[in-house]
């Protein structure tokens, strides 16, 4: 039934009508009331866009460092620094302020913010070194020391895991043996 075009209803109709297939007890009840057709798509989707999608592209225009930034972070609930940039910039919009003054308070507001964290950090280090404590680590890490430090791991792996080390020793090998019959190769044609 897969080469025929149509909902299911249509599809049976044509095969009891084609005497292909016994006509199944349900078909008359469907026929009195048939499910309900969706409207179908012409193959194009559109984009979700948001209001505030203008501003999160020029705050990342602005501070490229914060594309890292999870946008999902299934753990919480916070959202992302450019999105509370673009509301705090729809915000003052609606208030009557215009887009460049917003822009400038939200951006000013984001550098406060940033520079707080950094300096709770900060005195949080001190007074655990102060009371001879390990410092914590950084509640409020890089985005890009994130990812280093999962990828760490995979970095040092492949030094000591004897698996990479044998996959890199054959690639060493089969090198060698391309490199001498490539001068063989080239000593036979002079």
């Amino acid at each position: 039934m897969s080469y025929m075009r149509g909902d299911l209803l249509t599809k049976t109709r044509k095969l009891v009508k084609g005497l292909a297939k016994p006509a199944p007890t349900w078909l008359k009840a469907m026929e009195q009331a048939p499910p309900v057709v969706f409207p179908r798509t012409d193959g194009k989707m559109k984009p979700i866009v948001l209001p505030e999608d203008i501003y999160v592209k020029k705050f990342f225009r602005k501070h490229p460092d914060s594309l890292y930034h999870d946008a999902v972070k299934i753990s919480g609930f916070a959202p992302p620094p450019a999105r509370v940039f673009a509301w705090r910039v729809l915000e003052l919009k609606e208030q009557g302020v215009n887009e460049d003054d917003a822009m400038a308070v939200a951006d000013m507001e984001y550098a406060a913010e940033k520079k707080a964290k950094k300096q709770a950090y900060k005195e949080l280090k001190q007074i655990a070194r102060s009371e001879g404590k390990r410092p914590p680590p950084n509640p409020y890490p890089s985005a890009i020391k994130e990812i280093q430090a999962e990828e760490n791991k995979y970095v040092k792996d492949r030094f000591f895991n004897p698996k990479v080390l044998e996959i890199v020793n054959k690639m060493k090998e089969d090198r060698q043996i391309f490199l001498q019959d490539r001068a063989a190769a080239s000593g036979e044609g002079q």
